[in-house]
């Protein structure tokens, strides 16, 4: 669905799609077919249908089992699901104003919804007497019991009328606030844009820089502008989307104009008007750390985290403290390296935040003898996307079939069905892999419809989205190394939702801890810089010569160049997190101040940002899936580091008995067992992050005790 295919919200469409049954290829939702107008009449019926079908579970004359209770909780809600997959991947993939409209109505009737079943106390009265009766059970149906417990118990089930009353209106607001911080940031995100109106303004671009901005520029049909005022036959334009603003910032030459879109993209969400996010943070903060003290715990991180590895900020801290100081050594010393860099060209000035890229590309340029510029050229968008597949078939036996003739919701998603060894079909994937305007920034995975074996063997359906730039002029997509990384990460995610194999939805594929999800999707960037992957799929954009075995040499030489300033810039943002969410009373929290204390207090290098300040930290403040645990990314890496290690200590990146336990207890396995289980059935221990610090070039350091 496309934002012109459609009208405005308004009165029902009749017929609802929305209703029927899906009788299509692969039971796919009939984009074509479903306006905004759909949505709002679908999700009243589907409200009241899970009302009902919960209040059948809550009040039954028989004594709670596993059957009437916990699976018929696992069916219920079954149109709610589909209603609301289908409504979220659009309003974040191609959205407009009629779904921004929805999305602020329905997110906290749904958080309502959600709170007024897990808060109904004879549902949790009958799941706790489940629990107690020590019932026979397999080990993935005493998992998802368990699961369940601990969700009612946690959204405050077993507590009194008047503090399940607050609760519900606090995770109601919360809804509200975090629907407005994605708006608002969406909204800025969209509204700027950086025009190149001169040949001078393009100064040290190279050529796939330049496409790429002309391409976002025809995307918006602008014009730009010679020294003389003679409209240019090129246009350029630079967002504020990562993919276009950290290339211009890489490699312009013009300072002035890498600070002026530095500080646009940094002010995101914070101009002070009305997409400012700074009084969302802070009631958020707020309503967070009262949620936490009316639970019982000490703070909302503590809350947070006691259903997680982690289990308390003291670890978190005790693992981003060992990685802080040599990663802030490292990228002070490239500072100073740097700094001779500009000396030596003559420049009178100190090095700032936008600078950090562009001098970075020229220190490795000399230390590493490689440059952006050569490399990217190999690193074609289709290319790495069979190197994926590649990779999924050498370690699974995946095979990926192009299906042209499946209509997703943009005309530049792809769609593949998967098939396992046996060419049995395992679910379809999705990749809308293009930025544009209706589409908000970064990079995720999500489903449509996900795997699970409880009434049928129903088949996922997995989105890969991200937001590269389009090649312009019929060129191919050129991805930069790390975006190839970032294609790799969120497959890896995919794999987890494509491989799932349990029987309960609760526990299927990505339903998992959160410092566990990401082990999946970070151990499979490993593939991508082994030499025979990038012999095989780094091919020249035009030459057609796969990467040269120097250039290669020197492209993984050079894996852990500048690996100081981003761990530094991501350290800072999981502190700030987790020092946010340690406050035990937010009233008055002013994000500005608290981010600068903050800052102060980890010795931040002025020359660095964090990698989300919080105003536009969405991982955080849009929704609480990340919020105290963006370190997650960092825990995640001690497992995928290590996990890493046991093929090579096979000798062989595809070794058939090892990627048969990475099967069997990860990408298969969901949830229905905890992480340090299945983590300790695939390598026979757990790791320490000594992996990690080895990983990123760093030297170990003492743990705290």
């Amino acid at each position: 669905m496309t934002e012109q295919n459609h009208p405005g919200g308004g009165p029902s469409v009749a017929p609802n799609p929305l209703f029927e049954a899906w009788t299509g290829a692969f039971e796919m939702p009939p984009f074509g077919r479903i306006a905004p107008a759909h949505f709002l009449p679908a999700f009243e019926r589907a409200f009241t249908e899970h009302d009902t079908e919960t209040e059948s579970v809550a009040s039954p004359a028989s004594a709670p089992s596993f059957t009437n209770t916990i699976e018929a909780l696992e069916r219920g809600g079954g149109l709610l699901d589909r209603v609301s997959s289908v409504f979220f991947n659009l309003v974040s993939t191609d959205s407009n104003d009629a779904l921004l409209a929805i999305e602020r109505e329905i997110r906290p009737r749904l958080a309502a919804h959600y709170n007024r079943i897990l808060q109904n106390e004879r549902l949790f009265q009958r799941i706790d007497a489940l629990r107690q009766a020590h019932v026979d059970l397999t080990a993935e149906q005493r998992r998802v019991l368990e699961r369940y417990h601990t969700m009612y118990r946690r959204a405050g089930a077993g507590l009194d009328a008047t503090t399940k009353q607050r609760l519900a209106k606090i995770a109601e607001r919360l809804a509200t606030l975090g629907t407005t911080f994605s708006q608002n940031l969406l909204a800025d995100e969209q509204a700027y844009t950086l025009t190149l109106e001169t040949e001078a303004d393009l100064a040290g671009l190279p050529d796939f820089v330049r496409a790429a901005a002309r391409a976002a520029a025809a995307e918006r049909d602008m014009t730009g502008k010679d020294m003389t005022g003679k409209d240019l036959a090129d246009k350029h334009v630079i967002t504020l989307s990562r993919s276009s603003v950290e290339p211009f910032l890489q490699f312009s030459a013009r300072r002035d104009l890498r600070e002026k879109a530095f500080r646009a993209w940094i002010a995101r969400g914070d101009g002070g008007g009305a997409t400012d996010n700074k009084a969302a943070i802070a009631e958020t903060v707020a309503l967070r750390a009262e949620r936490a003290k009316l639970l019982g715990y000490e703070s909302f991180a503590h809350y947070r985290l006691d259903d997680a590895m982690a289990k308390t900020p003291a670890a978190v801290r005790d693992l981003l403290d060992r990685v802080w100081a040599p990663a802030r050594a490292s990228a002070l010393a490239d500072r100073d390296a740097m700094q001779e860099l500009v000396r030596a060209e003559g420049g009178n000035f100190a090095i700032a935040p936008w600078d950090w890229r562009y001098y970075a590309e020229k220190l490795r340029k000399v230390r590493c003898d490689i440059d952006e510029a050569t490399v990217k050229p190999y690193f074609q968008l289709h290319h790495i996307i069979d190197a994926a597949f590649y990779t999924a078939y050498k370690l699974f036996g995946l095979g990926f079939e192009r299906r042209k003739d499946i209509a997703a919701w943009h005309p530049d998603v792809m769609t593949w069905e998967v098939k396992d060894a046996a060419g049995r079909h395992l679910g379809l994937f999705f990749g809308d892999y293009f930025a544009r305007p209706s589409k908000r920034s970064g990079a995720w995975m999500t489903t449509l419809r996900d795997q699970e074996k409880l009434t049928r063997d129903v088949r996922p359906l997995v989105i890969n989205v991200m937001n590269f730039n389009k090649g312009g002029d019929g060129a191919p997509t050129l991805l930069s190394f790390d975006d190839a990384r970032t294609l790799f990460h969120e497959f890896g995610h995919a794999l987890h939702g494509l491989l799932s194999d349990v029987t309960y939805p609760m526990v299927a594929g990505t339903s998992v801890l959160t410092d566990w999800v990401e082990l999946p999707s970070q151990l499979y960037e490993h593939w991508l810089e082994q030499p025979d992957i990038l012999r095989r799929f780094a091919i020249h954009a035009r030459s057609g010569r796969s990467i040269p075995d120097d250039l290669l040499r020197r492209l993984l030489a050079a894996r852990n160049f500048n690996r100081g300033f981003a761990t530094v810039e991501f350290v800072a943002s999981a502190l700030f997190d987790l020092d946010a969410h340690m406050l035990q009373n937010a009233d008055g929290f002013e994000v500005g101040a608290f981010e600068a204390a903050a800052l102060a207090r980890m010795a931040m290098p002025a020359e660095i940002a964090m990698r989300h300040r919080p105003t536009q930290f969405a991982h955080v403040f849009s929704g609480g899936g990340y919020a105290s645990a963006y370190y997650s990314y960092m825990w995640s890496e001690v497992l995928d580091a290590d996990a890493f290690a046991a093929f090579e200590e096979t000798g062989d990146i595809f070794d058939p008995a090892t990627a048969k336990k990475l099967y069997d207890h990860v990408y298969s396995a969901g949830g229905k067992s905890d992480p340090e289980t299945l983590y300790t059935a695939f390598r026979g221990r757990m790791p320490t992050v000594d992996a990690l610090l080895k990983q990123r070039g760093f030297a170990p350091t003492p743990a705290t005790t």
